[in-house]
């Protein structure tokens, strides 16, 4: 497996597999791999002759009182689970080759950024798609492979390519969970004891949520009830908890098929998020 710190090599890679007739699925990460980033990897293996992984902790997507510091990184360590999961590059720049200047062009996703993590981050998802499209650029890939778990960064990109033609298609991968429910991420190392303990609570919330809603109970009463099991199962404060159409992230309405439960919790030095997406009926 090879890795490359530049565009101009990552460029060279990607012309010379293009050249051969193969393709390329892509897997962007913030780095600190774990399963549901592996997950990604063997699923673009799979399906691509070539995978290119990036590595890549974005500081165009973390506001002035984020963890861009505190974020974990272990380079080292992800090359060598990117390799064994079957990625045949790495591309890990440092910020100034991602960013060597600023010409004051900024990405505005709109509507979609206003909800959910969107509300209490603004300008996150404005530097999600800065990152996403400068990598979709320098990789030119095919297919590109992001987990279900951030599913409104997902609705955002997936809206991203379709109105602005993006030639690569966009594969969802379902969440990747711990055995007791737990949503794998990076920031869970940054738990505490009791919190780790505490945090599958969350999804055991909206899993009984979601069951509540197909038995009749009201979006409000879904969500208050949501609230009420993580306020009295956690020591985290709650960002948000809401039911929306999904990928729209508008309000339901009795039309509305697809739905989305999604809920924020922030921990002593950690915010989690969760989510279900699940049909009206069944």
């Amino acid at each position: 497996m090879r890795s490359a710190t530049t565009i101009s090599k990552m460029t060279e890679w990607q012309k010379s597999v293009k050249e051969t007739g193969r393709n390329i699925g892509f897997v962007p990460t913030m780095g600190f791999l774990h399963e549901g980033h592996l997950t990604l990897i063997q699923e673009a293996k799979k399906n691509n002759d070539c995978v290119a992984v990036s590595i890549f902790v974005n500081p165009a997507q973390f506001g002035p009182d984020e963890d861009f510091d505190a974020y974990p990184r272990n380079l080292d360590a992800d090359i060598r689970l990117a390799a064994k999961a079957g990625a045949d590059i790495v591309f890990c720049p440092e910020v100034d080759e991602m960013y060597p200047s600023d010409g004051g062009i900024r990405i505005v996703p709109g509507p979609l950024a206003n909800r959910l993590c969107g509300a209490s981050r603004p300008g996150h998802f404005d530097g999600v798609l800065k990152a996403v499209l400068k990598l979709v650029n320098i990789v030119q890939p095919d297919s590109v492979y992001f987990g279900m778990k951030d599913a409104q960064q997902l609705a955002i990109i997936e809206t991203f390519f379709r109105d602005f033609n993006c030639p690569a298609t966009v594969v969802r991968v379902p969440t990747v969970r711990e055995q007791d429910g737990l949503a794998k991420s990076s920031r869970n190392v940054n738990l505490s004891i009791s919190e780790r303990n505490e945090a599958p609570a969350i999804y055991e919330a909206l899993q009984q949520a979601v069951i509540l809603f197909h038995e009749g109970l009201e979006i409000t009463a879904v969500e208050q009830f949501v609230a009420e099991q993580i306020k009295n199962k956690t020591s985290g404060t709650i960002d948000y908890i809401s039911m929306l159409t999904y990928p729209q992230l508008e309000e339901p309405d009795a039309m509305s098929d697809e739905l989305i439960l999604a809920c924020a919790v922030q921990f002593s030095k950690a915010r989690l998020i969760d989510n279900i997406i699940f049909k009206r009926e069944g």
